[in-house]
């Protein structure tokens, strides 16, 4: 079933966010797309709410349905209402959530007979229903029946709930005065959907969409702690995990646990871009940020003989003999008997991010480290996880960060249609969308001047930061930024325009570029793809 808004953002009712992923694949049976579910709680931007009160609103050749939902504990007593919230707090009120969707129901019958022609609403059957997915309700009374109702018990089968209620309301209000069935044509549903749009999907702007995006967030690195505390446990781990997946993040979280216990530790990375970026942000005590080619200077600058402890970040970078053999000697006892952590990418095992030096490899694993999958993607949202994971065959990991926008793709003939799309994209996403330039950078696999940004109008260029190894210290910043997909392995923004590849579909080559660049971005993706290789060089 499409979903508008594409995401169930702007609510904290964890019932509603069940809701939502469940209608989005209710109703499998309509090969046509044709039923679409409003969700318009809370939707605080409007400028007036039509349909505010209703939480979701179901449109499809058999009808509009009002469906409420109430999370926590729901009950009834001597008149009065009950609704308990997840915290335990309690309100009570003379309506009951029958009464509501009902009036609701009313409400919006009424509204819409004033803007959509008889001939066209008459098509709808119309009813309500109730859900309570977090309570089992078992009290009857005149006001309801039991069809109009799934509590914890039904909701484990929504679908066949959905379709007994709708199949409800079609034997009440299936015929309309003539005695024909109400089954609403193409025709209606577009005129009901047009109707409906603007007050549901036209006010939520693109910073508005990725709130919610960061709530699911939040609770995925959470849940990526527990690793923390494997990891933790032993001296000498291989952590594996694809793009996305957490590993910086445990990284850090492991070099403040080591710190703590007052062990001098390393946190060792290929890039000096990377290293510019995490020594500025994760600054602390006992903590020494650096790449494998500086590790024996920084080493004396500390004044030490060697690290008490290792931690590697983007390790597939550094999967050879000689660079495992630098990290081995700045490591108190070595890589055989000290205390270590080999964060890398899965997919470098695939061949994705080029060969692996099996020798290197395999002499980490015959040290008898703990091996630890990372399993779960907690940067990228799922349609922008899907459409890395289909395009390229890559492991970034399960389940994603919520939904968020679609992934934008554009297939450019000439180098002027690109360049134009491009200055459409950036309009989009801090015109249209609201999203603070800072939150946005643009990707290429060429340097600035040979990259399709160059050709931009000075009106886009004076405004893009072109990000060099010292500007990482204060990325993001405030204005949009420009970087080489090589060097901007291992950070992320939210928004990434990705540009000068070609499609991987029809590009045979190595994709190391295009895992690299898609799967930076947290939010919002776009891809405008070149007819050609080598990119749009000015010079040519």
């Amino acid at each position: 079933m499409r979903m508008i808004p594409a995401t169930p953002h702007g609510t904290n009712s964890q019932a509603e966010k069940k809701i939502f992923d469940l209608l989005r694949y209710a109703l499998p049976e309509d090969k046509k797309n044709q039923s679409t579910a409003f969700h318009s709680l809370n939707l605080t931007r409007h400028a007036y709410k039509r349909f505010g009160e209703i939480d979701f609103l179901i449109c499809c050749p058999n009808g509009l349905f009002v469906l409420e939902v109430k999370g926590g504990g729901v009950s009834c007593k001597d008149g009065i209402w009950r609704y308990a919230n997840r915290f335990g707090e309690v309100n009570t009120s003379p309506e009951g959530p029958f009464k509501q969707a009902e009036s609701a129901l009313h409400g919006l019958r009424e509204k819409l007979s004033a803007v959509i022609p008889a001939n066209v609403l008459s098509q709808f059957a119309m009813g309500y229903g109730v859900l309570m997915p977090e309570c089992e309700f078992r009290q009857q009374g005149v006001e309801w029946d039991t069809q109009l109702f799934a509590d914890s018990r039904k909701y484990k089968d929504f679908d066949s709930w959905l379709k007994s209620l709708i199949l409800y309301w079609r034997n009440k209000e299936g015929r309309n005065k003539e005695g024909k069935d109400r089954v609403a044509s193409t025709d209606a549903l577009r005129a009901l959907r047009d109707v409906m749009r603007p007050d549901v999907e036209a006010v939520i702007p693109l910073y508005a969409q990725l709130a919610s995006v960061h709530e699911r967030i939040d609770t995925l690195t959470a849940d990526q702690l527990k690793w923390v505390d494997v990891v933790e446990a032993n001296p000498r781990v291989l952590c594996s995990g694809g793009a996305g997946t957490g590993k910086t993040f445990l990284a850090i979280e492991l070099a403040r646990r080591w710190t703590s216990k007052t062990l001098n530790v390393a946190l060792v990375c290929k890039s000096p871009w990377l290293k510019s970026f995490l020594q500025s942000q994760f600054a602390m005590p006992g903590l020494t940020v650096s790449t494998v080619d500086g590790l024996a200077a920084a080493k004396r600058r500390q004044g030490l003989e060697n690290f008490d402890a290792i931690i590697v970040d983007e390790g597939q970078d550094l999967l050879d003999i000689d660079n495992v053999d630098r990290i081995g000697q700045a490591l108190k006892s070595g890589l055989p008997n000290g205390q270590w952590c080999f964060f890398h990418d899965i997919n470098n095992q695939s061949g994705l991010l080029g060969e692996v030096d099996e020798e290197a490899f395999d002499y980490l694993k015959a040290l008898n480290p703990a091996i630890v999958p990372l399993n779960t993607n907690c940067r990228n949202t799922r349609i922008i996880l899907d459409k890395v994971q289909t395009a390229l065959a890559a492991d970034m990991g399960v389940r994603g960060a919520g939904d968020g926008p679609t992934v934008h793709e554009f297939h450019a003939v000439t180098k002027e249609q690109a360049v134009s799309e491009l200055a459409r994209e950036i309009d989009e996403v801090i015109k249209v969308g609201g999203l603070s330039p800072g939150l946005l950078t643009l990707l290429s696999p060429f340097k600035y001047d040979e990259s399709l940004v160059a050709r931009l109008s000075d009106k886009y260029k004076d405004n893009i930061h072109v990000l060099d190894e010292y500007s990482f210290r204060r990325f993001p910043g405030d204005s949009i930024s420009f970087s080489t997909i090589t060097h901007f392995k291992g950070l992320e923004n939210e928004a990434i325009i990705v540009v000068d590849l070609i499609s991987p579909d029809r590009f045979e080559g190595d994709l190391a570029n295009h895992y690299v660049g898609m799967s930076r971005a947290k939010s919002y993706l776009s891809l405008i793809w070149s007819p050609t290789m080598p990119g749009y060089g000015v010079g040519e």
